[in-house]
């Protein structure tokens, strides 16, 4: 008997995803604008600001940007944790058939890129960002395809659905293991202890939200102090709220449903606003040249589509997988090119990529131009195979 799922926490997250994909553009364009204006300055200063409380025994005082990027992200790593577990227990990643698909179509959008960035950047000092071409913008790449309307099947952006969350898994493990730095050992027990916590409740079926809440926070200052960045302890909150395989509302589907616009509607753009106010050079355009340019924009525009498009055909060949019903190859193609919108999510590993402000500018340049390119020419292939496919009706 299929397992019945909460159809209406995925229509919420997939319809507001959409919605928020446009806000997010909004304001990149405000964010751009400020940054070449008479604001820009202003617009640094503020996010350069220490607020927050500092003690002895307590530290959260820490620029604007800090509490941006590693307190309200780590909100937004909890919804994604949240997604990820649904999916796994009830959704597109629920059996091994079903989620064989978009696992290998992400391992290969993930392994790609990174692996053209490394060539380019093999003897340059910016190898170290081999991580950012590897993410994919939920938001952005599930807007664009939106814009489409029903001229795309549903499968196909369910697909394209379960391969980011697939992608997110992967750049949250890439973050954790290989964009940390220090690691105080002092805060592990404190870690280790809230986790028990956290598993405790799962284990007793606690259903009270604010219950596994409040550890969660916790968790995000010991593991923000313990050196591995604080948006982990999101993750790992996440995947402790319980949840039921059927159509009943669970706590987990309850806290995602409350997440989903405050993510997309305030925290995206706010990481948005924050994030792309780049200052245009006319160093950028020369700067497209360099190793890390090339890399970041090659990585997404080229390595995504043929990582997933290699590791699709493989997985289908070998008999693992089969294409969602009313899926063509073609289509796949624009999927790996909206695949390609790393947005968000690569400025995110660019910003802990590199500690030199010239790096993190000119990788953000790069990322909103293949972004761009990406969203694009994936939006172009899509539409001109659904007006193919209309013709020949």
């Amino acid at each position: 008997m299929p397992k019945l799922i909460n159809l209406k926490v995925f229509k919420d997250f997939f319809q507001s995803q959409s919605a928020g994909g446009i806000l997010l553009m909004i304001c990149v364009i405000i964010s751009l604008t400020i940054a070449n204006t008479s604001l820009g300055p202003a617009l640094e200063n503020f996010l350069n600001k220490e607020v927050g409380y500092q003690s002895d025994a307590l530290h959260l005082r820490y620029p604007v940007l800090l509490w941006i990027n590693d307190g309200l992200m780590a909100i937004f790593f909890l919804l994604v944790g949240l997604e990820i577990k649904r999916e796994l227990v009830e959704g597109e990643l629920s059996s091994i058939k079903q989620a064989s698909l978009p696992i290998f179509a992400a391992v290969g959008g993930m392994l790609a890129p990174a692996l053209i960035y490394a060539l380019v950047n093999l003897s340059a000092p910016t190898l170290h960002g081999w991580g950012i071409p590897m993410a994919t913008d939920i938001a952005f790449a599930i807007a664009v395809i939106s814009l489409l309307g029903n001229k795309v099947p549903l499968s196909l952006k369910i697909f394209l659905t379960a391969l980011a969350i697939v992608d997110d898994l992967g750049a949250i493990l890439v973050i954790a293991f290989f964009y940390t730095e220090e690691l105080h050992l002092t805060y592990l027990p404190y870690i280790l202890a809230c986790l028990a916590l956290l598993f405790a409740l799962n284990y007793f079926n606690v259903k009270r939200i604010w219950m596994y809440i409040i550890p969660g926070l916790c968790l995000w200052y010991f593991v923000h102090g313990f050196g591995v960045h604080a948006t982990i302890a999101g993750v790992l909150t996440a995947f402790f709220l319980p949840t039921t395989e059927d159509d009943q509302e669970s706590a987990l589907e309850k806290l995602e449903h409350l997440l989903v616009k405050p993510v997309n509607f305030f925290i995206m753009p706010v990481f948005a606003l924050a994030n792309t106010n780049i200052k245009f050079e006319s160093a950028m355009l020369d700067g497209l040249t360099s190793p890390l340019s090339l890399g970041i924009i090659l990585g997404l525009i080229v390595g995504k589509p043929l990582g997933i498009m290699l590791m699709s055909f493989l997985a289908v060949k070998f008999k693992i997988s089969a294409l969602p019903s009313g899926v063509k190859w073609k289509q796949v193609l624009g999927l790996g090119l909206l695949a390609g919108i790393g947005f968000t999510m690569s400025i995110f590993i660019a910003l802990l990529s590199f500690s030199e402000y010239e790096n993190q500018l000119q990788a953000k340049f790069s990322i909103l131009i293949a972004s761009v390119l990406a969203g694009i020419l994936g939006y172009l292939v899509l539409n001109t195979i659904a007006k193919r496919g209309a013709k020949s009706v």
